[in-house]
């Protein structure tokens, strides 16, 4: 069975780092972190991910403009998107139905299980 193709867009490289090294621990999953948003676009054109994990604020760059990005390209407008961040609440999250921005939203701080079940949501198959 091939391995989900995971694109981890976020500033913070502990946090990619540990959650790269969880989720590819997982044997399920092949993790590209980029910490740069501007990076992010042109490593989901090389890496084709299944999913791409992106954060909302981060230098630069919003994670916003990353997924604007991304959906114009027509060879990865059916990339899905999840935000990854800790610009939302999970209440907010839970009060929008799980949306936030036209994407699936997971708020942080978010388990390595929860991360794993929204992944295995909406990855493409």
């Amino acid at each position: 069975m091939a391995k989900k193709r995971i694109l981890l867009v976020d500033d913070e490289k502990s946090f990619t780092n540990l959650l790269k090294l969880n989720l590819e621990d997982t044997g399920k999953y092949e993790v590209r972190v980029e910490n740069w948003a501007e990076d992010a676009y042109s490593a989901a054109k090389e890496f084709k991910p299944d999913l791409v994990l992106l954060d909302i604020i981060m230098p630069r760059m919003p994670g916003g403009n990353v997924a604007a990005q991304i959906k114009e390209d027509p060879a990865l407008k059916d990339t899905p998107i999840v935000f990854l961040t800790a610009a939302v609440r999970k209440h907010q999250v839970e009060e929008n139905d799980g949306i936030i921005c036209d994407h699936p939203c997971l708020a942080k701080p978010a388990t390595v299980e929860m991360v794993i079940e929204t992944i295995e949501k909406h990855a493409r198959k």
